[in-house]
């Protein structure tokens, strides 16, 4: 079975990869406060479809300028991956790094800043479109921040015989073993200070880095290549759509047991700061009354279905289809 994403006309054949992606801005819905959930929840579907789109930019498209806003090579901007000297904004890094620089050293954290700052404004100006497509955009990266082989230059493995391992980690892993995870983060925090809070949020993934490989790399010797890789009928590795070795079902069981709950540990990191991110958006746009921004009947209509999808989530589960948004739908085709 796929995921096709209708909206707006356009068809889009969704593989598993964004499997992370859509739960982590799904689950962040319910961990805001009762004065923004409804708002979100009314168009959780949206936020949903959103998380793929900064994807859909690089792929789709070819944005060349979006590619360098979902990784940081930290090794790059520190020998020693160390986060302490980084900039903390983008006028910050801009003024010390040349463009050419920084759109191959990968631009992450002060671009979750960036866009942070946008959807305090958005809020501020309570500009519906906006806060929407920025709440969802936000969850991307954020996402891509708890991601360890975003932070670093051999983000794939390639320069350690590895390739294929980047997409082993943040798509078969959750999309074999997601349902089982537990979802549930508590209420949400607010940030004092939200670069300081991406810098520390991108060192702690990035200490992940050197565990990630290691297990990999000692796995896959301990295994015949059959074993490792799915193969055709010709013996040769079978590629995913972006030309990565895809691995056998039981090589990722073994790699996922190894990782000891790391995978599900990032996952619900990314929603207990997304929604944080969110939340102190709107607390320092003012705390702007949302309630208002939808008509009356739609926030009625989808109440049940809250206190219901709320009461899965305490849970730790997070269903995929139930609200009544107005921007899109899911389409399940076998």
């Amino acid at each position: 079975m796929i995921l096709v994403l209708v909206a707006g006309g356009m068809t889009i054949a969704l593989a598993w990869g964004p499997w992370g992606h859509q739960h982590i801005n799904r689950a962040a819905v319910f961990a805001l406060p009762s004065e923004m959930r409804p708002f979100f929840y009314n168009h959780i579907d949206f936020i949903t479809e959103e998380a793929v789109v900064p994807d859909l930019r690089k792929y789709s498209i070819n944005d060349r300028a979006e590619f360098p806003r979902h990784y940081i090579d930290l090794e790059l901007y520190d020998p020693n991956g160390d986060v302490s000297g980084l900039p903390l904004t983008m006028k910050e890094a801009r003024s010390r790094y040349a463009d050419t620089f920084l759109n191959k050293a990968g631009t992450l954290p002060w671009t979750i800043v960036d866009v942070t700052e946008k959807l305090t404004k958005a809020f501020r100006e309570r500009k519906k479109t906006e806060i929407l497509f920025l709440a969802g955009d936000l969850g991307h990266y954020i996402g891509d921040a708890h991601m360890p082989l975003h932070t670093a230059l051999n983000h794939d493995g390639v320069m350690t015989g590895q390739k294929g391992i980047h997409a082993l980690w943040e798509g078969q892993v959750p999309e074999s073993f997601g349902e089982a995870y537990n979802l549930y983060t508590g209420e949400t925090k607010y940030i004092k200070d939200i670069a300081q809070e991406t810098r520390a949020m991108i060192d702690s993934t990035h200490h992940l880095v050197e565990r990630v490989l290691a297990i990999d790399k000692e796995l896959a010797a301990s295994m015949p290549k059959e074993k490792v890789y799915l193969l055709d009928s010709t013996g040769r590795v079978v590629n995913n759509q972006y030309g990565d070795p895809v691995h056998t079902a039981e090589y990722v069981r073994l790699f996922h047991e190894r990782l000891g709950g790391m995978t599900e540990q990032q996952l619900r990191g990314a929603i207990a700061e997304t929604s944080a991110y969110w939340y102190t958006a709107w607390v320092n746009a003012g705390k702007p009354d949302l309630s208002d921004l939808d008509p009356v009947e739609l926030t009625e209509r989808n109440r049940k279905n809250l206190e219901s999808d709320l009461k899965l989530w305490k849970k730790g589960k997070v269903g995929m289809i139930r609200a009544t948004g107005d921007f899109g739908k899911w389409v399940k085709v076998q």
